[in-house]
Parts: C-alpha cells; sequence; structure tokens
C-alpha cells in the first residue's frame, strides 16, 4: 500500500473510531483557500455541544505520528476551523476542540483530546 492510501485508510480507521466513542462526524477533508495560507481539517465531529476538529496522522510509530503536527500546521487547522464555523453558523454556539488521532499498522490508534489549544 503506497503512501497516500495509507493515510486515506488511517483517517478511514480514526473516523471508525470517533464513531465508537460517540462522536458523529459532520464533514470530512475541509479545505478552504489554496496555497501556503490554505486550511486544510482531515474531518469534524460532533458530540453534545462540541465540535472537534481532527488531524490524523499516521506513521511508523505513535510517538513520530504525535511529532509530526507541527505548529505551522496547527496554525492551518485553526484557520480551516474558524472558517467552517464562518460558513456553519448552526455550530457556533458550541464548544471548539482540536484533538489528533494518532495510527501506527497494524492497528494502533492513541485519540489525544485537546490535542493543542487556541
Amino acid at each position: 500500500m503506497n503512501s497516500y492510501n495509507k493515510g486515506k485508510f488511517a483517517e478511514f480507521m480514526a473516523r471508525m473510531y470517533m464513531r465508537l466513542h460517540g462522536y458523529r462526524i459532520i464533514d470530512t477533508n475541509y479545505i478552504t483557500g489554496r496555497g501556503t495560507t490554505a486550511g486544510e481539517i482531515d474531518f469534524i465531529a460532533k458530540r453534545w455541544n462540541t465540535i472537534v476538529f481532527v488531524e490524523v496522522k499516521q506513521r511508523e510509530s505513535l510517538n513520530n505520528a504525535a511529532y509530526a503536527i507541527l505548529p505551522h500546521q496547527q496554525e492551518r487547522i485553526l484557520r480551516g476551523a474558524r472558517s467552517y464555523l464562518q460558513h456553519h453558523p448552526q455550530y457556533r454556539h458550541c464548544q471548539m476542540r482540536f484533538d489528533a488521532i494518532l495510527i501506527a499498522f497494524p492497528w494502533q490508534i492513541r485519540h489525544i483530546s485537546n490535542a493543542w489549544h487556541i
């Protein structure tokens, strides 16, 4: 399996993990803008009154996956989250959170709630 397919499979596994833990997936691969200022979010989930912007990282180990979420990437996700909330006012009343789901094949998953703060 090439790296693109591994990434897509990891995102699928992450969505299934979140569903099994009571989250509803409300959007996937949300992109705003193009180029260096683009914001991109792997998927967006909701549970009760919290909307969660999720970054999925798949690497050969969970530690390598954790270190792969760099500050500039966090900023891009934040920009994407702000854009998403502007275009979906029904979620403006929700609490906002940024989570990371780390995946190492075969079958290691770690969910980090509140992986970074705004």
